[in-house]
């Protein structure tokens, strides 16, 4: 390892997600590069404030999280932890932009970083629609990626809800549809247990909707279909509109 980063100026941190290896390896890296080099790590549950515990240098040691799977999508999470220097951040956030990726800084620590918890929050109405009998996986699944899923494929949801408001935009959604959402749907969203039974529903559907294609096979259609995707993103970057440039500097 010290050999590998000796004359390093940008190291990506992908070990184990256990604390205690992950404040051992940061601080051997941290010790065996340039002192000016930049050490990222991929941690996706593991704050960088614990992580850099024991470096000398914690103040270029940074979050950088991708998002699976990371050859093909853009994003990258960008956190500091309470050592880490601005200058750590902005010369992170620029050097993701110019490989292609689409950097988010956060400007706060918090567990599972943002992109996870979004995910965990729609999955949790989603077993709990299975679990209530509303819908099986394979229509649960159709639901989100031919609805939704296509739409936040092109902008995000406050942008989508600026359309959504018509004329007035995010203004008079805030004002007219969105206290119906907090106050009539939020409270009717689900809290699901998860219990064995649960659990082979989902297994059982999920298997049932593969069809017998391997894991293999599913990832390639996945990663062509994402591909695909980007291309037409990037077909319309020249219109300079965030929701639809391809990899831009957040």
């Amino acid at each position: 390892m010290r050999q590998a980063v000796a004359d390093a100026d940008f190291v990506q941190e992908n070990g184990p997600e256990r604390p205690e290896l992950k404040v051992k390896l940061l601080a051997e890296i941290d010790d065996a590069t340039p002192p000016e080099a930049i050490i990222a790590s991929s941690s996706s549950s593991i704050t960088m404030s614990v992580m850099q515990a024991e470096c000398r240098h914690p103040e270029r040691t940074v979050i950088g999280h991708p998002f699976n799977p990371p050859h093909v999508i853009p994003l990258v999470e960008v956190v500091g932890g309470t050592r880490t220097a601005p200058e750590t951040i902005r010369d992170t956030m620029s050097f993701y932009a110019s490989i292609g990726k689409r950097p988010i800084h956060l400007k706060k620590e918090i567990p599972g970083h943002v992109a996870n918890r979004i995910q965990a929050a729609l999955y949790r109405e989603v077993v709990h629609l299975i679990e209530q009998g509303v819908l099986d996986v394979a229509d649960s699944d159709d639901a989100v990626s031919w609805g939704p899923g296509l739409r936040w494929g092109v902008m995000g949801p406050n942008l989508l809800w600026h359309l959504g408001g018509g004329e007035g935009g995010i203004r008079h959604f805030m004002d007219t549809l969105m206290p119906q959402m907090a106050t009539a749907l939020w409270p009717a969203l689900g809290n699901p247990e998860l219990t064995p039974e649960l659990q082979e529903k989902i297994v059982d559907g999920v298997l049932e909707e593969a069809d017998g294609h391997s894991i293999d096979e599913l990832s390639a259609q996945r990663d062509a279909m994402l591909t695909a995707l980007l291309a037409v993103r990037a077909g319309h970057a020249a219109s300079g509109s965030r929701g639809t440039a391809a990899s831009q500097p957040a």
